[in-house]
């Protein structure tokens, strides 16, 4: 094609034309700073509350338990450290295909403040055993431990789902806090957190056609939590630092968008994976999935047959201009996937994540099985003769 196919959306999303146009003034003309008291401060004041108030109504929360944060990472820190610091808890419950944002914290934070923490069991889909969290929890309370449960809604490489209501319901009854790392989802499906039973959760806006650098900490109410970064009194003494208006701007702004467009793009995105997994399936023998059947509708996980070709797959679709990835962004080029390794899916397959955005298309899709195909030597291109991979 005459054009880069970007199918890895789970790492990061073009900022929607509308969101760009709405951030625009907020770095050119209305640049004040928001804690200043003359007009140039109130026009950015004004807009970073109204930005507030809409997050919180898509939330179904009070814009006093949302919080403005650079992203997801700063988010998940703030909320377990925070857990451990100021909330009393003594034992951390976490999985072991957790984004490396909580996995890091627990291990930090458990180290730091003395608090031992222990791993939920997980199908080999990716799913919390919930009857293994049930018992740890109770375990733990019967110990007198206060729990911190840290799961993730949306895992970002296999893109399996958690029932958080199930969880926050068990939370709840064992006296535990809860913190769902949303990342994945906050944009992608409507949320009504007080329904979710949970007492944290993170965001992030470059997940969703925001900017990067953008992000909210949800704080249930009456939670006491002490700021992590001191200095100034913004974000209502949380947070200090001058706010980036114009990324708070945009992260209000393509959460509205996504909420307002969510039953259109979400079938389209979701009828994207369900017509890859199907030319696949057609196309490749032996290709399997990773994750449950109903996952997150953005991503799709494949498992090629481990082969000399399948292993240079990621450098044979980038040098075609297709950008996809192996696992999470973060892990970087050469750091492996931690989740694939948790699942025992490292030594068996070579595994693609390939994860769509309302602006894919099915030709693009169809460019992709093809390329695919020459590079794993099912398909010659034209002129040359077929190749077997080793």
């Amino acid at each position: 094609m005459d054009h880069t196919i970007y199918l890895d959306n789970a790492a990061t999303t073009r900022v929607d034309d509308t969101v760009l146009a709405e951030m625009l003034p907020y770095l050119a003309q209305h640049y004040g700073n928001p804690s200043s008291s003359y007009s140039y401060g109130r026009a950015a004041r004004i807009a970073v509350e109204n930005a507030r108030r809409s997050v919180a109504y898509q939330l179904g929360v009070k814009a006093s338990n949302i919080f403005f944060t650079s992203g997801g990472t700063e988010s998940n820190n703030t909320a377990i450290a925070a857990a451990v610091r100021d909330l009393g808890c003594t034992h951390i419950i976490s999985s072991p295909v957790e984004h490396h944002a909580v996995l890091h914290s627990v291990e930090f934070y458990s180290q730091l403040h003395g608090v031992p923490y222990s791993m939920v069991a997980v199908s080999d889909a990716g799913i919390v055993d919930y009857a293994d969290l049930e018992r740890q929890l109770k375990e733990q309370a019967a110990a007198g431990k206060k729990c911190l449960v840290s799961l993730m809604h949306a895992n970002n490489e296999t893109g399996s789902m958690l029932d958080v209501k199930r969880v926050g319901a068990l939370c709840q009854e064992y006296g535990a806090i809860f913190h769902s790392d949303c990342v994945q989802t906050v944009g992608h499906y409507p949320l009504n957190l007080p329904d979710m039973g949970v007492h944290f959760i993170s965001g992030s806006g470059h997940k969703f056609h925001g900017p990067k650098g953008s992000g909210i900490l949800y704080i249930a109410p009456g939670l006491a939590v002490k700021p992590f970064i001191h200095g100034g009194g913004q974000e209502r003494n949380m947070r200090a630092g001058t706010e980036c208006v114009h990324g708070i701007v945009g992260f209000a702004r393509a959460l509205e968008l996504a909420m307002e467009h969510y039953k259109t793009d979400s079938q389209h995105i979701g009828s994207l994976k369900a017509y890859m997994k199907k030319q696949l399936v057609a196309s490749i023998p032996g290709v399997t999935f990773n994750g449950h059947d109903a996952s997150l509708y953005t991503v799709l996980s494949v498992c090629f047959p481990k082969t000399e070709a399948s292993d240079n797959l990621l450098l044979r679709l980038d040098m075609e201009g297709i950008c996809v990835s192996g696992g999470s962004a973060c892990s970087g080029p050469s750091g492996g996937s931690h989740v694939m390794k948790a699942l025992g899916k490292n030594e068996s397959c070579t595994t693609i994540r390939f994860s769509f955005s309302k602006y894919n298309t099915t030709a693009e899709i169809d460019h992709v099985t093809e390329v695919l195909k020459i590079a794993l030597g099912l398909h010659a291109p034209e002129g040359k003769p077929a190749t077997t991979a080793c």
